[in-house]
């Protein structure tokens, strides 16, 4: 059986930015599927946002997406954002709300490429990335570039043993991809997020969460605006081994598993 609502952990520590909105939708979802669109609508009355051609947010009923239309660019030109009654929707809604920047940035170069190249059978080489980092991104905040290197290089031992005490002081991890959050709703050992460096200034880390999502948001969504982007730049990660989100990586030997710590293939 599938997770549903009701297994959402907010306990979950990847969870905590989200929680205090989450868990008032949570409730609306179990509620039923009209609740839950009017709690997201509430809110995204409330917040102002908008999509990456500036218009208004709103959640619809998916069966309000007219055939044949584009998802990304119904809500690029309409700020209506198809939305059905289960968890995949539901962490894509509240990654609007962290960062709604970047969720108006990764908008806009979809809607760019589709006004440029139309809708054929695949999606080209940019939309596969753009898609790729909503679904799958995990920002990575780091003001070491040596940490940074550990990361792209398959590094596991050095990035999460040998400087673990770096972790909250000059890297963290932070979730974006919707479907990650839905696969982390039951959570298993070799689930994998692409993970986006994000170079932060130390300062970063003296900063309270919601400056820390601003950051993340305005410097993130500028590069995704600037482009080029392709899926070479992100980097395996595989999200139990973060210190703090899985109790067994408290253990050195978690990371001994190379069916999910591999080595590298490639090169920089």
């Amino acid at each position: 059986m599938s997770a549903g609502f009701a297994d959402i952990d907010w306990t979950r520590p990847w969870l905590a930015p989200v929680e205090p909105r989450g868990r008032r939708w949570q409730a609306a979802a179990l509620a039923g599927y009209a609740d839950y669109l009017e709690a997201l609508n509430e809110d995204a009355a409330r917040a102002a946002l908008t999509t990456g051609r500036g218009e208004a947010l709103a959640f619809i009923a998916q069966e309000g997406l007219p055939a044949g239309a584009s998802y990304e660019g119904h809500i690029a030109l309409t700020g209506r954002v198809p939305t059905r009654h289960n968890l995949h929707d539901f962490f894509n809604g509240l990654m609007w709300f962290a960062y709604p920047r970047i969720k108006a940035a990764l908008n806009a170069r979809h809607a760019a490429q589709i006004d440029a190249l139309g809708i054929g059978p695949t999606r080209g080489g940019v939309r596969d990335a753009l898609t790729l980092f909503d679904e799958n991104a995990v920002l990575f905040a780091c003001a070491d570039a040596t940490l940074a290197d550990a990361l792209r290089g398959f590094g596991w031992r050095a990035l999460f043993v040998d400087e673990r005490a770096a972790w909250g002081a000059r890297c963290e991890a932070r979730m974006f991809g919707h479907a990650l959050l839905e696969k982390l709703v039951a959570p298993y050992k070799a689930c994998t997020g692409h993970a986006w460096i994000v170079d932060v200034p130390a300062a970063y880390f003296t900063s309270d969460d919601a400056a820390r999502r601003a950051m993340i948001d305005e410097a993130v969504s500028a590069r995704i605006i600037a482009g080029p982007l392709d899926s070479r730049a992100f980097a395996p990660l595989p999200v139990l081994g973060v210190p703090g989100w899985w109790d067994a990586n408290a253990s050195a030997d978690f990371y001994d598993d190379v069916s999910v710590f591999r080595p590298g293939r490639r090169s920089r």
